[in-house]
């Protein structure tokens, strides 16, 4: 397995060993021992799945009280993914980064607590897996306003489109009236 970290620090990019014969190919997805060598959770509390269509952004999402460290691959499809740094005490505060994540890579991004995590679905019928360290409590649930122009993210629209989103993200909110982390 390959680690390698984002240019924001505690972010990484997860690469598997991948097997390939003329069957096909094998890969281990996820190994608790091989995560807690690199003191990443080994136990996760929940797994989902989202399926989206093409410009379908969902986020920016993060989680307080109770944060979720995230682990996402993507299973079909390819997406752009987005991190935004919201611990008050890190240098990177405020900070994105970004890559793409697709299906035939087999990568998976590790998202820490204390970031808020979106993601702009590239191709029709993108299937994007979370799992997580924490269940899902509802009113824990926050959202980051995807075109904060503070935060100036690049989403990779084509010009005149417009993503579509959920009634929840279209109500998200600036980082200066956000809540955070400390």
């Amino acid at each position: 397995m390959k680690v390698t970290p984002l240019a924001l620090r505690g972010p990484l990019l997860i690469e598997p060993e991948i097997f390939r014969d003329a069957r096909g190919a094998f890969f281990e997805s996820w190994n608790a021992r091989a995560y807690a060598a690199l003191d990443l959770p080994a136990m996760f509390k929940q797994e989902n799945v989202s399926i989206s269509q093409r410009f379908v952004l969902r986020g920016l999402h993060y989680q307080l009280p109770r944060a979720q460290g995230k682990l996402i691959r993507v299973l079909s499809g390819e997406i752009f993914d987005v991190v935004v740094d919201l611990r008050r005490s890190s240098a990177a505060f405020g900070t994105s980064a970004s890559l793409r994540l697709q299906a035939s890579c087999h990568r998976s991004l590790w998202v820490p607590p204390g970031f808020a995590h979106g993601l702009l679905a590239l191709a029709d019928d993108t299937c994007v897996q979370y799992k997580v360290t924490d269940f899902w409590q509802p009113d824990c649930e926050r959202t980051l306003a995807w075109n904060d122009p503070e935060l100036a993210i690049s989403w990779p629209l084509p010009a005149g489109t417009e993503p579509i989103l959920s009634a929840k993200d279209r109500l998200g909110r600036p980082l200066g009236e956000a809540e955070t982390f400390t």
